[in-house]
């Protein structure tokens, strides 16, 4: 069998078009969406993605305020500006891009974010929501994963999920979400012996560890969902992700390819918490005395 493409590019425009309505519709009331974004140093592909992320808000009608400090910033300093953003009703979201330079330190900076404006669901305290199930702001790659997943048509209740890889950004909150989702799910990781005992189980496989072909055609299930989070370069250059997608397509139901697949819904689930953020304030606002 030939996998379905599960295309993030169609999927991110469908959701960009629903944003962008949004959006205008929380300005006709007089809440402009406002973004953040926080750029310390000169990293060459932090400034891409930080431009990405302005040139997206400015597509979908959320104001977006970029602010680029030289890598001498302090800490002081830093945590400083982000206190001023905290206070301003104007700003909904405060994203700070990572990696920020050595001499900073980054979860100092998260914490320091008002968890109300915590676009990227990164801190403890979003965290803590999504553990517990209380509403908050999902972290934006397990997010656009979940979309993903969710375009596919499968029902996830009952059915076994595989996340590999167990980072704080992706990893967990994956776990988490597919057990929102009431999915049986197993989490493994560098230490798993025999990954493909696990992944050839799952009817649901998420793969996000860094490493060029973790995924492979004969550990994946006749049928599964197979969404890869990876970026890597291969011995030719070319991008690609952590699945062997030309094998691993053959065998599985639908898949995500890379580029085009996650990539693209991560801004775009960066622009729906923007959006909650600024939507949940307004309504607070509404109903102050």
């Amino acid at each position: 069998m030939t996998a379905r493409l599960i295309d993030g590019n169609a999927l991110s425009r469908h959701l960009r078009a629903e944003v962008a309505r949004r959006a205008a519709a929380l300005t006709a009331r007089g809440v402009t969406p406002g973004l953040a974004v926080i750029l310390v140093g000169d990293d060459p592909a932090s400034a891409v993605y930080v431009r990405n992320k302005v040139k997206a808000c400015h597509d979908t009608g959320i104001r977006s305020v970029q602010e680029t400090y030289p890598a001498s910033l302090t800490q002081s300093e830093l945590l400083a500006r982000i206190a001023t953003l905290n206070a301003d009703p104007a700003i909904h979201g405060i994203l700070v891009q990572m990696p920020l330079p050595r001499h900073l330190d980054a979860q100092a900076v998260i914490e320091a974010i008002d968890p109300a404006k915590d676009v990227d669901g990164f801190s403890t305290a979003s965290a803590g929501e999504l553990m517990t199930g209380l509403p908050g702001l999902r972290p934006a790659t397990p997010a656009g994963c979940m979309k993903l997943i969710e375009s596919t048509g499968i029902d996830l209740r009952g059915k076994h999920a595989v996340v590999v890889g167990r980072s704080n950004t992706v990893g967990k909150p994956m776990a988490l979400l597919l057990l929102q989702a009431n999915a049986t799910v197993t989490v493994c990781h560098s230490a798993t012996p025999d990954l493909g005992a696990f992944t050839r189980q799952a009817d649901v496989v998420v793969v996000a560890v860094g490493r060029l072909h973790t995924l492979r055609g004969d550990m994946v299930k006749p049928g599964a969902v197979v969404i890869d989070v990876g970026i890597n370069r291969d011995e030719h250059g070319k991008l690609c992700g952590d699945v062997d997608f030309a094998a691993v397509s053959q065998v599985a139901g639908a898949i995500t390819p890379v580029p085009g697949g996650v990539g693209p819904m991560t801004i775009t689930m960066l622009l729906v918490n923007t959006l909650d953020a600024a939507e949940r304030a307004a309504g607070a606002a509404a109903t102050t005395p």
